[in-house]
């Protein structure tokens, strides 16, 4: 997985999370398949089409809070993750 401080694409635009598709119970394979990246300042109250119940692994960048809901619409059991 990244390091939260290399969350930056080529084009050097400031990345707060990134989410994966894929699992692996080896640490080095965990952050692979498909990738969902938040921006910064984003409010998302839905998962875009195709990645709900899918993400296995995140990676939070330096500065930045994620905060995820256990149901659509930011309803249900909440929790933040940070570096």
């Amino acid at each position: 997985c990244p390091t939260p401080a290399d969350l930056r694409p080529a084009n050097g635009t400031r990345v707060c999370a990134m989410l994966y598709a894929d699992n692996s119970p080896y640490y080095d394979q965990c952050c692979a398949g498909e990738v969902l990246v938040v921006l910064p300042d984003s409010d998302v109250p839905y998962m875009p089409r195709g990645w709900s119940n899918r993400v296995s692994s995140l990676v939070v960048g330096t500065r930045c809070e994620l905060t995820v809901w256990s149901r659509k619409a930011k309803k249900g059991k909440s929790r933040r993750f940070n570096t």
